[in-house]
């Protein structure tokens, strides 16, 4: 973790969460200790963890390894529930669970989010009044918008309040379609995602991830077939494309990547501004947009 911050810290990531994609809940278990001993240590930027499965949809698991989807059950929202310090983010498939046990996990305090789900727009909106207040890379692993099934797209951008995540890397989603998504709902409630590998700030732009090689092609990472396996995107990497490609001012494209985020995360007290009370992340840029220098807690 203290490795992952560390990559992404010169590219202007102040907070982030360590994400763990769909595995046995044992491994779930650790990646929440692990988190809980970063923070404790000290570890900048650790704001929490993002579990993304198991609890996904077959039929959109991208790179996820299906054999290790399961079922949301109470030991699995005993888990989810326990974390100790930090936020705690879990991406599921509505259609896999029910509006009972989605409000079971957002009254303890995890904060849910859709993706890798084919869901109907009925469910996904069944979801929202349950407690679901996010989704995972919008228009990524999801059913789509379509003249007469809405589908989750439908239903993430006709909510006005829940936070979408949108990876700008130019080939995750077209430019165009995001340009559209801005239009229909609240910028604020926008949020600038990496969706990064291990291939950040690395000359080596290969690695395994269960078992599959994957390598990055025109800046995205693909596994076998061609399958998008996450992004080589950096955090002001997105930012200059938000400019660039959806025509954002900075000062838009910045929010978007610090006081969206920061909000969803229910961390607005404390983050996501400068102002007095909040921590002192601070990134520095050039007249290009290049990180010269990042602050995180007031330490350079």
């Amino acid at each position: 973790i203290a490795a992952i911050g560390a990559a992404h810290r010169p590219y202007g990531t102040t907070g982030f969460l360590p994400t763990l994609i769909s595995d046995d809940l044992e491994v779930v278990d650790a990646a929440m200790r692990a988190t809980e001993d970063a923070i404790e240590q000290g570890v900048p930027g650790v704001l929490g963890v993002h579990i993304e499965g198991p609890f996904l949809n077959e039929q959109r698991k991208g790179i996820h390894d299906a054999g290790k989807f399961r079922v949301l059950d109470d030991a699995a929202i005993a888990l989810l529930s326990s974390l100790k310090r930090g936020k705690a983010l879990v991406t599921l498939a509505p259609e896999t669970t029910t509006p009972d046990m989605i409000a079971r996990l957002a009254k303890a305090g995890v904060v849910v989010a859709a993706g890798h789900t084919n869901a109907a727009y009925e469910t996904v909106s069944a979801a929202l009044d349950a407690g679901l207040t996010g989704f995972t890379h919008l228009f990524n692993a999801m059913s789509p918008l379509t003249s007469r099934a809405p589908g989750a797209v439908g239903a993430a951008l006709e909510s006005q309040s829940a936070w979408c995540g949108i990876i700008v890397d130019g080939r995750h989603v077209d430019p165009a379609t995001l340009r559209i998504a801005l239009r229909t709902r609240p910028l604020d409630r926008f949020m600038l995602v990496t969706d990064a590998m291990p291939t950040v700030g690395m000359s080596d732009k290969r690695f395994v991830l269960q078992g599959q090689p994957i390598t990055v092609e025109d800046g995205v990472c693909v596994g076998p077939g061609g399958t998008l396996a996450g992004s080589d995107l950096d955090m002001i990497g997105a930012v200059r494309n938000a400019v660039e490609m959806l025509g954002l001012s900075l000062e838009d494209a910045v929010m978007t990547a610090s006081a969206a985020p920061a909000a969803f995360l229910g961390l607005s007290a404390t983050r996501g501004a400068i102002a007095p009370g909040q921590a002192a992340d601070l990134v520095l840029l050039d007249d290009e947009r290049n990180v010269v220098r990042t602050w995180i807690d007031g330490r350079g």
